[in-house]
Formats: structure tokens, sequence, C-alpha cells
């Protein structure tokens, strides 16, 4: 039986070509979300004037999030990485003491990793221990990945045995950007822009599923800003209100109601319309990635800057006993062009003309950045508020506090230990062990005191409210949880689907 769907999104649709040319014409190729829109009724989170003063951060720690308000969302602008949680991700309280459990196992998401797997097309290696560990492939799988992976470039094949050969457990990244044709799109040509746009679109982003929706029938209704759900009798949603861009409400009645609106904007929604949250754990337990990196230049030109912006990690500290003392860690080498981070300082440094030239060439074929990112707890004190600030149509903005422990800056010293291994095993010149994802903070539990939403998505105080977003994840491992997201809306998409 056909189903009546309206999907809302706050802000425009863009096409690929547009985004392209925006990236071309602006000199500043590292920031990835200055060639996407940002308007004053959908704000993205950095890169634009509405944008720069959208989230109000009041704690120790600055954060800024990626995100985009356009069809297709946040993903347009990540680089693929398609990693599942391991079993153990799943029950880090019970096995090391830290943390929170899941309310499901991997086993029950297994089935919706796969297909989520196959609706995205994620090529990976079928050989590899994802959990660090060095041993046979893993986690279990009930069927191989959709495609094969995507062939390692030599500036990959030169970093793995360099690792390897140093006893590091280096493996290929899963990833959805496309080794072969799948779905329509085309196999990656190497553009190596990944981050902010896949040129050709390889690299699958949440517009194809949303056109795809809208062509079997759903309506799609973009620039349409979610900011009231309506509760009814028996704790059921009953209505969503919506804002135009020059702020005309309008109203919505349905049976369910699924928010997936990034790790910010979800829990804004909740708070504004007062429902979930009889736990009084909506916007707590705010979880990002924070990292650091390490920029060196190696004495061998490795060549980076062919292919994918991501192949690979180093997942030595992924899993095990010191999960219990400090945070698990993942080294992810990045594969950019490195042009611009290398002549910003040689042109600080005076250099001009041929020299200069000659510098950019021997240095950004020798520039490794290694992206560390670390297991956060989940600490109810991080968190997402209302701000007194409003946007443009009278809705408050987003107010952040967060900060790191004990755990993260254990883990923290622990990976500047690995660095200077790193460093001496390329005979490298250090330039930099110290900068620096997918928030979670809508927690999920099967406790309704402690958590917004249970194992199946569906929030405790509403039966007919989803949470289809990271958000909802109650422990953040280390890997990136786009998969995971895609899987668990997957499975609770299944739920609704029977129920109506």
């Amino acid at each position: 039986m056909r189903k009546s769907v309206i999907i809302l999104e706050a802000g425009p649709r863009v096409p690929r070509w547009k985004i392209v040319e925006n990236y071309r014409n602006r000199p500043n190729k590292l920031d990835y979300n200055a060639p996407y829109p940002d308007q004053p009724w959908a704000p993205k989170s950095s890169g634009g004037p509405y944008a720069d003063d959208y989230l109000q951060n009041v704690g120790p720690f600055t954060l800024k999030p990626g995100m985009l308000r356009l069809v297709g969302g946040t993903t347009w602008h990540y680089a693929g990485a398609a990693w599942r949680y391991i079993p153990n991700d799943f029950k880090i309280r019970t096995l090391y003491g830290v943390g929170r459990d899941w309310p499901i196992d991997y086993d029950d998401l297994e089935p919706w990793y796969q297909l989520a797997e196959e609706a995205m097309g994620v090529s990976g290696s079928e050989t590899d221990d994802q959990s660090g560990q060095g041993g046979a492939p893993f986690p279990p799988r009930s069927k191989p990945y959709p495609m094969p992976m995507r062939p390692w470039t030599h500036y990959t094949k030169r970093l793995s045995e360099t690792f390897t050969a140093a006893g590091h457990h280096f493996i290929d990244e899963p990833n959805s950007t496309n080794s072969q044709p799948y779905d329509g799109r085309p196999a990656c040509s190497g553009n190596n822009n990944c981050m902010p746009i896949c040129p050709i679109g390889a690299l699958y982003s949440g517009e194809v599923h949303a056109y795809k929706a809208e062509r079997a029938g759903a309506k799609l209704l973009e620039n349409s800003v979610a900011w009231k759900l309506e509760k009814g009798a028996g704790g059921k949603i009953v209505a969503v209100h919506y804002k135009s861009p020059e702020g005309k409400s309008t109203r919505i009645t349905a049976k369910y109601f699924i928010v997936a609106a990034h790790g910010v904007e979800t829990p804004k929604l909740l708070l504004m319309s007062e429902v979930a949250n009889s736990s009084d754990q909506v916007g707590r337990n705010l979880m990002d990635h924070t990292g650091i990196a390490l920029n060196m230049l190696t004495k061998e030109a490795l060549w980076p800057g062919q292919g994918p912006v991501q192949q690979s990690g180093i997942f030595d500290r992924r899993d095990g006993e010191h999960r219990r003392q400090y945070a698990a860690i993942k080294h992810s080498p990045r594969n950019g062009i490195a042009n611009q981070l290398v002549t910003e300082p040689l042109l600080e440094e005076g250099l001009m003309g041929s020299e200069l030239d000659r510098c950019i060439r021997h240095d950004a074929a020798r520039f490794v950045e290694i992206s560390t990112t670390f297991e956060i707890l989940p600490l109810p004190q991080n968190r997402i508020t209302l701000s007194p600030k409003k946007d443009a149509i009278g809705l408050p903005k987003p107010q952040i506090y967060y900060d790191v422990d004990d755990y993260f800056r254990t883990a923290v010293d622990v990976a500047k230990q690995d660095y200077q291994r790193f460093v001496k095993l390329f005979e490298a010149k250090l330039l930099d062990d110290d900068s620096g994802p997918q928030n979670r903070d809508h927690i999920m539990g099967s406790d309704p005191a402690d958590s917004v939403v249970d194992g199946d998505c569906r929030t405790h105080d509403h039966p007919n409210l989803f949470l289809a977003t990271t958000g909802v994840i109650p422990a953040s491992g280390v890997i990136n949880p786009t998969l995971t997201g895609a899987a668990l809306a997957l499975r609770a998409a299944d739920v609704i689907r029977r129920e109506i």
C-alpha cells in the first residue's frame, strides 16, 4: 500500500554544478563549508555571514561541526568513510567500565549495516581486521561489500609498506566512493576534492535518496524550517509546524514523525517544542570526534593528492584494555593536494619566483597530514541548549557548551608519542603536531529515565516520533558514524513500515 510522505528541508536545492563552480571560484580551497549556501533562515555552521554568528559557543572548547543545510545535508562534503562499529563498541561500560552500553548489540544492527552499504554503495577490503588487532577479517559480515576496495595510490601504498614494516596495523578505509559504476553513479576518477564536493557524483551524498524518495512519490519541501512538534492525546505528536524564509508558519499533520536534523538542529527542535525530554537528556552528552593532527615533510617524495582524499587508517589503538584508562585512537592519513598548505609558510619566509616554485613542488610531494580522532565519552554537561539570541526568522540559535576530560587528554599524550615515532619512521621534518566530525546529544538507551530514544530510535515519550540521526549513538567509538546513522535509520523505517 502506498504511503504519503512529506520531507521538510530547511535549506534550498542546489545542483552539483553550482557547488563545483563555487569551489573553483574561491581562493581558499581548505574551507569545506564555503562553497555551500548560507541562508538567513537556515545558516550553516561556519563559512558565511549568517553562519559565523549562528552557533553560540559558551564553553572552554569552541565547537564548529561542519554542518550544512540544503537538500542532501552535510554528506555533500564528507570524505565518504563508511566504517561499522565493532561488537565491543556496543558494550564499553560492561567491558571497560567507561561510557554507556548500547541497548542493542552488533548482531541486531548487522543486517541493517549491510542494507545501508548496499543503498549508499560502499567499497572495502574483505580481509582487514578493523579492530586493529591484526587478526582474521572483522567485524563479522553477512555478505561481501557491494563493491571491491578502491585501488590504493602510490602514496597509500608507500605509507602502508612503511607503517606495516614497523608493526603498525595499517588497513583500508571502507568508503562510499564508487570503485566501479554503481546505482547510476560513475566510478571515482581521482579528482581528489571529495571534500568539499565530488564533481562527478561518484561519492554518495544524501541528496541521492532525497531525490529517489521524491521520484517515488514523496513531497519534498525545501526552504521549510521545522520549528515546532505539536503534542496531542496519548503522548503522540500530531503535527509539525514549519516556517518559510519570510517567517510564515504552516502546520502539517501526520501519523508518524521522523526528525533527521544533524546533532545540532535535532535537539534544538526538540527543545523548542518541549518534547521527548522527560529524562532531561535532550541536548546533553554531546560527543564530537575531537582530534589533533600531525603535519610533516618526509624525506621521500610520496606524492599525495591523487585519488580519494581518504583511503586508509592506522588502527593499533581502536580497541583493547587501554580503553579503561584512555580513549580509543584512530590515525587517518589524509591524501589531499598540499599546495596551499605548503605555500603559505613559504610566502611567510619571503620566497618568490623560481625558488618559491621549486620549494612548492618539493614540499607538496612530501607533505603528510595524519588526522587523529579520539573516542569521546558522554558527559551530561556537554550540551546544546537554546540561546537567547534569535536568527532571522525569530528562532533561538543553538548554544553549545563543550569540553574534554582526562580520558581524552591522556589519549592525546599517547597519540603524540605515536607522532614522534611516525616522524622518525619517515625521517621527516615536523611541521605541527597539535592542529585540531557528527555530534551525539539525544542519546539512545533502554531506560527512559536517562535516555531519549530506545533501540529502535523511537522516543520514549512519544510512540510516533523517531530520531533518525547519529545523535542517538550512546558511545562514540573512534570511527565516522555516517554508516551507523544510515543503518539505524533503515531499522527505524522498518519498524514504522510494519506498524503503519
